[in-house]
């Protein structure tokens, strides 16, 4: 909700997540709320943190079936919400979006963040190379995707 961008961008604000994504005025958020297209939400990890962080979709409504996980910021690092977040977004995305592709760019230098969605079973496309300014140079974006009968292989993989 609009009510909510105060705290999305003092996520996107906090020093320790900065260096790991590109953050958004707030008119793009706003936006981002309003177009049908987007999904856009607060990540909630129980009592201890009400308001954790947030995701934002993007090809909700894609003809094509690929949604992109545009966005994910975390305040509580190393407890293992963004895993469980990854996972919940991917069902989401099959099961209740109908996508065929989920996929997302992520900063090269974002080795957390990468060795998370490696596990999770996104395959590396390729690289937009110098695609995003960072300080006085340039970084590059990796482009990951995980198809749905992948993700399906995944799922027999580990249900009981």
């Amino acid at each position: 909700m609009l009510s909510d961008l105060d705290f999305v961008q003092s996520v996107e604000d906090d020093p320790a997540n900065r260096p790991f994504i590109t953050p958004w005025e707030r008119v793009q958020h706003e936006g981002a709320i309003r177009f049908p297209d987007f999904r856009h939400f607060i990540a909630e990890a129980g009592e201890g943190w009400p308001s954790a962080g947030f995701v934002i979709l993007q090809g909700c409504r894609s003809p094509h079936g690929a949604v992109e996980l545009k966005r994910i910021v975390l305040q509580p690092k190393g407890l293992g919400y963004g895993r469980a977040l990854v996972r919940l977004l991917a069902e989401m995305a099959f099961r209740d979006l109908g996508a065929h592709r989920f996929w997302l760019d992520v900063k090269e230098k974002n080795e957390r963040a990468l060795a998370l969605y490696r596990d999770e079973g996104f395959v590396e496309e390729g690289r937009l190379r110098d695609s995003v300014r960072s300080g006085d140079g340039y970084e590059s974006l990796i482009v990951m995707s995980m198809l749905r009968s992948e993700h399906e292989a995944r799922m027999k993989e580990t249900s009981p």
